[in-house]
């Protein structure tokens, strides 16, 4: 789903001696550790190793990345001021590194490489909370009570997005992949109003590309079919929801991408073919990328991953 490396030892050797932030603004070892995963298990296809926090360095904000937490913002966004401050994003000035990491992963792999940013619901939520919440309560204040401040904002961050993620197509990405990790706190209503309008101008500004453009957002089931109407080619889908009822929500014609809970892989090898076997069951034999429901839990054993990669390779419908 997004770095299995993170359960890998030889990543976790990188990660004794540089800090995740590090490790994204060095092509060298964004590189290294995007193919850490690709070599032990086998998959069909790379993830960019990156933070979706990236393109807000390159916009002047100043934060960190602190183990246990997650993105801690020093200064806050919450007024029209401080969107003001919020400068546009330069892929090649302000996140080069990135794009030489892409360029690097093209010239290596054998298969595709899947690009990917932070959608801007989940990137304000960082922004306005100063670093991870529960309950999104000041970025839904600011939300229903400044409506203009929300929209600048939302411009904004859409605006960095379309531009980071067509630079990382340009650079040779296959695909991408908005992750909108926080949305799923909305309900469909207020999604379709504060957020859709600039999910939609994403895709519809990397139409052109002709690549696929993944979507997929955490405790997303009641969103899956405003999130898909914004213009995506695939519909991510975490485990909360089966993969028999995501597709009657969305139709027979929609690829979907998911959705075995990663905390299944800490079960028995048993419990794990029979889960995994459960989701291609429900796909129907309609277009599926088997995947994860969320990342890959740090405690995950690495061969349980290459095994689940064997299974769903062998599996005959």
């Amino acid at each position: 789903m997004r770095q299995a490396g993170r359960s890998l030892p030889e990543y976790r050797a990188l990660r004794e001696r540089h800090s995740i932030l590090e490790m994204c603004r060095t092509p060298e070892l964004a590189t290294e550790v995007t193919l850490q995963p690709v070599r032990r298990l086998g998959v069909d296809a790379a993830i960019l190793f990156s933070d979706i926090v990236v393109p807000l360095q390159g916009m002047g904000v100043d934060l960190d990345i602190e183990p246990g937490r997650g993105p801690v913002i020093a200064q806050p966004v919450r007024s029209s001021s401080d969107v003001a401050r919020l400068t546009p994003l330069d892929p090649a000035g302000d996140a080069g590194y990135v794009l030489d990491a892409v360029k690097m992963l093209v010239s290596e792999l054998d298969i595709p490489l899947i690009g990917f940013a932070g959608a801007p619901f989940t990137l304000a939520s960082y922004l306005i909370e100063g670093g991870p919440s529960r309950d999104h309560a000041r970025t839904k204040a600011l939300m229903f009570s400044e409506p203009e401040v929300w929209g600048q904002l939302m411009q904004r961050l859409s605006d960095a997005v379309s531009v980071y993620l067509r630079a990382q197509v340009e650079a040779g990405a296959s695909a991408i992949q908005l992750f909108d990790s926080w949305v799923g706190s909305l309900s469909p209503i207020d999604y379709e109003l504060y957020v859709a309008p600039w999910v939609t101008s994403i895709f519809d500004g990397l139409d052109d590309l002709g690549i696929s453009r993944i979507h997929f957002g955490v405790v997303t089931g009641e969103l899956l079919q405003p999130m898909h109407a914004t213009g995506c080619d695939v519909m991510g889908v975490d485990w909360r929801v089966p993969m028999d009822q995501a597709r009657a929500r969305l139709g027979e014609d929609v690829p979907l991408q998911g959705n075995l809970d990663p905390a299944i892989l800490l079960a028995p090898w048993e419990v794990v073919a029979q889960r995994a076997t459960d989701v291609l069951d429900r796909t129907g034999g309609q277009k599926h990328i088997f995947n994860l429901g969320h990342g890959v839990l740090p405690q995950t054993d690495p061969g349980q991953l290459a095994r689940l990669v064997e299974h769903i390779h062998a599996f005959q419908p």
